[in-house]
């Protein structure tokens, strides 16, 4: 015969006290890990109290031993702060690689360039190529590329104005809406350039509304006759329209008689920068500028062939490719041809 079944005994006080107890540990142990990790993320709050980033990446760590909103609350950080930071991390890789991308892109149009081209003309360029680029991310590949610009040096001035020649007035202050208008308004200047065999002496003509470089000349002398080969190199390239302005600093070179009456043969007239305002002439001297920094002081000339030589190409990729961002970063020649599709000009 079958025993019968005996009911189960119940638990004795002991029992139950001692589980009660192991509950009861279980949970302060909880209370004092939760503890522990809220002490944890408020000392994190103390030490990263000013980086959001550093923030946000402790609370990515702790988000499995505590909710996010509590963490935030303890890491005086915002929710919407610490989602879209997860947000901006998950697009980084798309993100780096484009950047690979820009780089490239940019390293190609700064050593076309010459080494020229800063920040703001390399974001006009890839914008030219649809690509949004910001100046302060152009700037930042271009730091961590190594690409630096060549920056200017200080030059001895030139110009030579103690003399008792005929001198005349400024007429661009007159004729500010005309330097709009191509062919209206020339300018000109001299410089030097530094060889083994002596110094080489550069004259530019410019014209005014489109920046361009319409004729120069070089010589071993700085006097009338480099100016009046300028000049005559100027028309021979385009031929001024009846009237229009030549303008000059106050050097002795244009001055002269024979320069003042080559100008008056052309149907031109002379004007001057003021004495000691350089400013007023600040066109050509911009282009001299340009001309030192991305050109002349990048080389050690041996004989005053090789700098002409140097010059001239310079003033070649100055015309053609050359950007500029007074003409809305096109080049002299291009910006030419935009007038001429509007018919701006004839």
């Amino acid at each position: 015969m079958d025993k019968a079944i005996q009911p189960r005994s119940r638990p004795s006080v002991y029992r139950r006290s001692s589980r009660k107890h192991r509950r009861d540990t279980e949970d302060a142990a909880k209370d004092q890990r939760a503890r522990g990790r809220s002490s944890v993320l408020k000392k994190s709050a103390r030490v990263f109290c000013s980086i959001p980033a550093a923030k946000y990446a402790v609370i990515d760590q702790r988000e499995k031993t505590i909710s996010v909103s509590k963490a935030c609350e303890l890491m005086d950080a915002r929710r919407t702060g610490y989602y879209e930071w997860l947000r901006r991390r998950e697009e980084r890789p798309q993100r780096v690689r484009m950047d690979e991308v820009l780089t490239a892109k940019i390293e190609n149009a700064f050593y076309e360039s010459k080494r020229i081209y800063g920040a703001r003309k390399i974001q006009a360029l890839l914008r030219r190529e649809n690509y949004n680029v910001g100046r302060r991310r152009a700037r930042r590949l271009m730091v961590s590329a190594g690409l630096v610009p060549v920056t200017y040096k200080r030059h001895v001035a030139t110009t030579d104005s103690r003399f008792s020649m005929l001198k005349y007035g400024n007429l661009l202050l007159l004729k500010k809406k005309e330097l709009i208008e191509l062919g209206k308004i020339w300018v000109s200047d001299m410089t030097y350039i530094r060889t083994d065999e002596g110094w080489l002496y550069l004259c530019t003509v410019m014209g005014l509304c489109s920046r361009r470089i319409i004729g120069w000349e070089t010589s071993d002398k700085i006097d009338r006759y480099l100016a009046m080969n300028a000049l005559n190199n100027a028309v021979a390239t385009k031929k001024p329209k009846h009237g229009a302005v030549f303008h000059s600093d106050r050097g002795c070179q244009y001055a002269s008689s024979d320069f003042g009456s080559l100008v008056w043969r052309l149907g031109m007239r002379q004007s001057m920068s003021a004495p000691g305002k350089p400013g007023e002439n600040a066109y050509a001297e911009s282009f001299f500028r340009s001309v030192k920094v991305e050109c002349t002081d990048l080389y050690s000339f041996a004989t005053r062939d090789h700098a002409r030589s140097v010059i001239a190409e310079y003033i070649l990729n100055y015309n053609r490719v050359r950007i500029h961002a007074s003409l809305g970063n096109h080049s002299p020649i291009e910006f030419e041809s935009t007038l001429l599709d509007a018919g701006m000009i004839a």
